[in-house]
């Protein structure tokens, strides 16, 4: 019993909430994904039917439960790895992550997207961005619990912090993928911000940051298309991507209160692109209305105030800062993602966290998620712990603005 307990000493709640948004998109997929997965698997069937040799409705079901079963070993595997690994090893996987999304700009396939951002390995498609946002946190904990006493100079704090985003950033620019160059933005700030920034000199990056969005939007045609897009929703239009955001306000809306039941969704056939990936949750809320896709609005609430709760109770300035990154990407990445979807925001071509069809975002969102819980185990060591009282002088220091890394 006392073993059992023991494995379990971690966060049951934000893992629950995480188990429930990954049955969730399990469903989903299976439910959403059948015109897709008949594209794929009989492009050149004129009238395909489920019942017709060669068709498989359930291609996306199946490719999606391979993905998620190695997403779930990579979470087991780094649910053992201590934060001293991912200290460690920090510098590693940054350069590692910077090589490869440059590699990307040579060999990367877009798969009929704008962004080009796929590697394509083994038959398996990879995309780096996605590991970029893991990578930029652990390197950015390691940097930021190191560098404590500097992080209020401009010169040896906002100049090497913005040098270290920005080289990260920038090659994903050059690969159209403005959604995770904006989530990484978010973490970034939130992460410098938490370890002790000065105000001003985050004002002065927002404002950085601010001129490079204006500056991308009138010089990138279709990222113009985009904002434009988004400015004329409620318009009679015919360009792509104000038509993507009506479409995805058709699908919410027409879901009613109860939806239409599953696999009953009529846009995800005809009008709704990417609806098992980008656009999964406004088809989902046409299937299943929204007294029931509230209840994923509220898991990814649950799971901010869990993660933001272990990170303040987090052992070590590099845990807190691990927390608070992988904390803000989860909950940022999904909230960016509903906003699309709910036409609140410009098409920006990211996934919903553990939900989206996509292999690359799964693995390493549930790596994250497994370095949160680690963390919480930890947490909840020390807060049951007899010797809880004998150790509080070795995990804090006076009292301040920071911890001990």
């Amino acid at each position: 019993m006392q073993s059992l307990k023991k494995a379990f000493s971690f966060d049951n709640v934000l893992a629950l909430c995480v188990l429930f948004l990954l049955i969730f998109g399990l469903i989903m997929i299976t439910s959403i994904g059948v015109p897709k997965s008949i594209s794929l698997s009989a492009p050149d069937v004129l009238y395909p039917n489920c019942s017709d040799a060669g068709v498989d409705c359930y291609l996306l079901f199946k490719k999606h439960l391979f993905r998620l079963g190695m997403a779930l070993l990579a979470f087991l595997i780094a649910l053992k790895l201590p934060s001293k690994f991912w200290r460690k090893t920090a510098p590693f996987l940054y350069v590692a992550v910077v090589v490869l999304l440059f590699v990307v700009l040579i060999f990367g396939k877009s798969f009929g997207t704008i962004a080009t951002n796929w590697l394509v390995i083994f038959n398996t498609s990879l995309q780096p961005s996605e590991f970029a946002k893991l990578a930029i946190i652990i390197y950015l904990a390691y940097w930021l619990s190191k560098k404590q006493k500097s992080i209020e100079s401009f010169s040896y704090g906002f100049v090497p912090f913005a040098i270290i985003a920005g080289i990260m950033v920038f090659p994903i620019v050059l690969q159209n993928d403005y959604g995770s160059t904006f989530v990484i933005g978010v973490i970034s700030g939130v992460m410098f911000f938490v370890a002790g920034a000065k105000l001003k000199h985050l004002a002065l990056g927002v404002l950085l940051a601010f001129l490079a969005t204006v500056i991308i939007v009138a010089a990138v045609p279709h990222v113009r298309e985009r904002f434009a897009g988004f400015t004329r929703v409620n318009e009679e239009c015919l360009e792509d991507y104000c038509w993507q955001s009506q479409q995805a306000n058709i699908a919410v809306g027409s879901g009613g209160l109860w939806g239409k039941g599953l696999t009953q969704g009529v846009q995800k056939s005809y009008w709704l692109p990417q609806a098992s990936d980008d656009f999964i949750f406004a088809a989902s809320a046409e299937e299943l209305g929204f007294l029931r896709i509230i209840f994923v609005v509220l898991a990814y609430f649950v799971i901010a105030y869990r993660g933001y709760k272990i990170a303040n109770r987090a052992q070590s300035t590099f845990d807190m800062l691990l927390a608070i990154g992988i904390t803000t990407w989860l909950v940022s990445q999904a909230f960016t993602n509903i906003a699309v979807n709910t036409a609140l925001a410009p098409v920006t071509g990211i996934t919903l966290p553990f939900i989206s069809y996509g292999g690359s975002s799964l693995v390493a969102s549930l790596i994250a998620v497994a370095i949160l819980l680690h963390i919480s185990e930890n947490t909840n060591y020390y807060e049951n712990s007899s010797n809880r009282w004998r150790d509080r002088r070795s995990r804090h220091t006076k009292p301040g603005r920071y911890r001990r890394a």
